[in-house]
């Protein structure tokens, strides 16, 4: 089983950035955690700033990948582009948020690109990944 994750804009930042909210472990050390874990699935990471680079990453596994993982960060609740790449593919793709999006600003509180994803997970921290990658290696 092949499975992206992958992290849109200051993601890049975790561990850093407001730890109060987002925590102070780097994504880097939870995903080698995260695949010590899960020998069995191949986790793939990909991180960028760059919407079109997202779009990119999507397009590239979503056709012969088994899940994708998906933080598009502030991207979530602004790009259509993403939300149509999300639809043009056929792989599922779970849209996680390290915080509970809906305790935060009101801004924060529509994503664009739910509807295309098979679910969402928010608010559970770093764990918010393993939930989605439990729910997708379920069979």
């Amino acid at each position: 089983m092949n499975i992206q994750i992958i992290n849109g804009p200051n993601l890049n930042l975790l561990g850093k950035r407001e730890p109060g909210i987002y925590g102070s472990e780097g994504f880097d050390t939870y995903f080698s955690n995260l695949k010590a874990k899960y020998p069995e699935i191949n986790l793939h990471y990909f991180q960028s700033n760059v919407e079109g680079e997202l779009i990119n990453k999507i397009h590239e596994v979503g056709f012969d990948f088994d899940g994708i993982i998906l933080n598009a960060g502030a991207y979530t609740h602004t790009s259509i582009a993403i939300a149509d790449a999300i639809a043009a593919v056929k792989v599922p793709v779970i849209e996680v948020h390290i915080s509970n999006v809906h305790a935060r600003e009101s801004f924060r509180h529509h994503s664009m690109i739910a509807r295309n994803c098979k679910g969402v997970i928010a608010g559970f921290g770093l764990k918010s990944y393993e939930l989605a990658l439990n729910a997708l290696s379920e069979k």
